[in-house]
């Protein structure tokens, strides 16, 4: 099969990958609580009436990766990922929609999970029972981990699978997460999370200001002093200033705010939660605070963990105590692999238009095929707008587009060439 033939075959047929996307939509899989059963059931359905090879494996039955692959065993292995889990709805009122109706309109798919990333895996999905159905001969394999907890972290999903070895004989990895189809992402920042522990002294709080030690106030101030790291910045080699250029253009016409391109190539501080107190008319006690830092690429992590830990002793503040990690180091995938190459030419005989390499300001489960030595690029149908929001949609466009997009690199990379 050559690559025109793929695609006009995704073009015949793109109302069963329609139909597909709209029915993993109308499967509630959010995580939290990251019921996984009715999801992991169609799709490995999905998959055995296209006769494709699956299993399931996993630390526990909560948590089922699904292993699926097609072709020789022999050859080089191209792999795609993506989860089958979504975050919560949430307020059902703020959708214009029902978020699991799965509704196809003329441009668009809508529901949770329709560009974060059930319309990607939809893809690959597609795309790898496609090529088992037409007994398509490849030179090596193509393989899909579909795992249940990216939006919780990943532990039990993509990182479990790598650590146990289950990523040891990909080539490359693809993973289908949404980046809108004028880029594909080459690289991640890295990620400081936890949390921070003050302890005040109580007293009557009509004394407040002249007793006791209010660990609220202790907060603020620690929460003032991490401005500080928000001025540190990454280092970028002359061939990676390139992508840094298009990676804050991007960012900025897609968050439309002035400045946010900094997220880029800047640390970003966000404290997330914050709780302390016993009552209002005390002096608190305690305080805590969940902070979420972002490491961009070229800045070592020592650096960002000293200054973090000198904060309090320069505002004063004592009786502070931390449980933070690193989630993961800053990674990326050299823009002169071969696999970054190929996105970017079937996505210019696909769209009719180049696409760039960027940087993300968040993360995925990318990192953690980076961080085995992967070479790995995340590229997926997305409209940004309702990822993690309301009124999430895809347009049927992108989808489309993608699977041809998927079906090209394969060819490319396992296949016979045109």
């Amino acid at each position: 099969m050559t690559k025109q033939e793929i695609r006009d075959l995704i073009e015949e047929k793109k109302s069963d990958l329609i139909t597909l996307c709209s029915e993993l939509l109308q499967i509630p899989s959010e995580n939290p609580p990251g019921e996984m059963e009715a999801v992991t059931a169609y799709i490995t359905d999905y998959l055995k009436k296209g006769g494709v090879d699956y299993t399931i494996v996993g630390q526990d039955e909560a948590h089922p990766n699904i292993l699926a692959s097609y072709g020789k065993a022999d050859g080089p292995e191209v792999l795609f990922n993506g989860h089958s889990d979504v975050v919560p709805a949430g307020d059902r009122s703020q959708w214009d929609f029902d978020p699991y109706g799965g509704e196809i309109t003329d441009k668009v798919i809508r529901g949770r999970g329709a560009s974060d990333m059930k319309c990607g895996l939809a893809g690959a999905l597609f795309v790898i029972r496609l090529l088992a159905e037409q007994k398509t001969e490849l030179k090596g394999k193509v393989s899909l981990h579909v795992v249940p907890d990216e939006e919780t972290g990943g532990h039990l999903g993509t990182q479990w699978l790598v650590d146990h070895g289950y990523a040891k004989n990909a080539s490359c990895v693809i993973v289908a997460e949404p980046t809108s189809s004028n880029n594909c992402e080459v690289g991640q920042k890295g990620t400081f999370q936890g949390k921070v522990m003050i302890k005040g002294q109580s007293a009557h709080g009509s004394l407040g200001k002249y007793k006791g030690v209010s660990a609220i106030r202790e907060m603020m101030k620690f929460i003032a002093g991490l401005e500080k790291l928000e001025s540190m910045t990454g280092n970028f080699t002359e061939k990676q200033l390139p992508v840094l250029a298009d990676s804050k253009r991007i960012a900025r016409e897609a968050q439309g705010t002035d400045g946010v391109e900094n997220i880029i190539d800047h640390v970003t501080v966000n404290p997330g939660t914050i709780k302390g107190g016993t009552k209002t008319n005390m002096v608190a006690d305690y305080c805590e605070m969940e902070v979420d830092i972002r490491i961009p690429i070229g800045l070592e992590m020592d650096r960002v963990r000293e200054e973090f830990f000198s904060i309090a002793e320069e505002q004063g503040i004592e009786n502070i105590s931390y449980d933070m990690k690193w989630t993961s180091g800053a990674n990326y995938t050299d823009v002169d692999e071969p696999l970054v190459k190929t996105v970017m030419d079937n996505a210019l005989a696909v769209w009719g238009e180049p696409i760039v390499p960027a940087y993300q300001w968040a993360s995925s489960d990318a990192r953690c095929y980076r961080e085995a030595g992967i070479p790995t690029i995340q590229y997926g149908p997305a409209n940004t707008a309702g990822i993690h929001s309301y009124n999430e949609d895809v347009d049927i466009e992108d989808v489309v587009n993608s699977a041809k997009i998927y079906g090209g690199m394969i060819l490319d990379l396992i296949g016979s060439g045109e």
